[in-house]
């Protein structure tokens, strides 16, 4: 539910940190055991060629590197899950199944159009003829511009003031923020469908933002990776295969039913 947001975001972070902690003790564990095998071996002791315990040796010596190389391989899929748990906690993207999602959005457009304001009302001030320096300067801080001075200071390019490609972002930005904000209010309006065929379960999942898919058991594994190629991917929490709503996950769904 729209209501659980957090709590599966933080659940995610959560997840990531164990899956994290998990690889890292199993990276010190590995680690140790090839150390103390290592040990085993007198310190400069060549392997002895044609000896009986040539063979033997080689194995034991391929062992521990095999060994270490398994404790690197843990320590940097640790890593990875720590950089995917600081990057979900940092992460402030505006989500659409976020129960917030419209009313930040909307701050977002606020935000977005009193920039382009002061962009526009600062590049007026800059370029009028009329004014000392440190007159402009003065007007530049009444409309909150952190170190104004710096905007009547030619670039690399010799322009003065906020570029035409800032202002052009800026509203590129704002007619995108525009656009979910409407497609997420559409989307409010709309209301969570099922429909079974053959025993499967097709839920179009407003509230959760997902095309959810429930097998009344465990599908093939040929049916599971169609799945997987068109973008479903299983949940254990649910118990379904879903992906974000959408035309093309609608239209995925109906190709995988009519396979069955």
């Amino acid at each position: 539910m729209r209501s659980n947001f957090e709590e599966r975001r933080e659940n995610r972070i959560e997840r990531y940190q164990e899956l994290a902690e998990k690889h890292e003790t199993n990276s010190d564990s590995l680690r140790e055991r090839a150390s103390k095998m290592a040990d085993c071996i007198p310190f400069g002791q060549p392997i002895l060629v044609g000896h009986h315990s040539e063979g033997r040796d080689r194995r034991f010596r391929d062992k521990i590197h095999n060994t270490f190389g398994k404790s690197i391989e843990e320590q940097n899929t640790a890593a990875y899950y720590k950089q995917k748990a600081a990057s979900a906690a940092s992460n402030h993207a505006i989500f659409s199944d976020d129960p917030e999602a419209v009313a930040k959005l909307k701050e977002k457009i606020a935000g977005l159009e009193k920039l382009q304001e002061i962009m526009k009302a600062a590049n007026k001030i800059i370029n009028r003829k009329a004014g000392k320096k440190e007159e402009k300067i003065t007007e530049l801080e009444s409309l909150k511009i952190p170190n104004p001075a710096r905007l009547l200071e030619p670039d690399f390019c010799g322009r003065l003031g906020f570029p035409s490609y800032a202002l052009t972002n800026n509203n590129a930005n704002l007619r995108t923020a525009k656009q979910r904000l409407e497609q997420l209010q559409k989307q409010e309006a709309q209301e969570t469908t099922e429909k079974e065929i053959n025993g499967i379960r097709i839920v179009d999942n407003v509230e959760d933002n997902r095309l959810q898919i429930f097998f009344p058991g465990k599908p093939s594994e040929e049916i599971r990776g169609k799945l997987k190629s068109w973008g479903f991917r299983w949940s254990p929490i649910v118990g379904a295969w879903q992906r974000h709503r959408s035309d093309a996950a609608t239209y995925a769904a109906k190709q995988i039913i009519a396979v069955l």
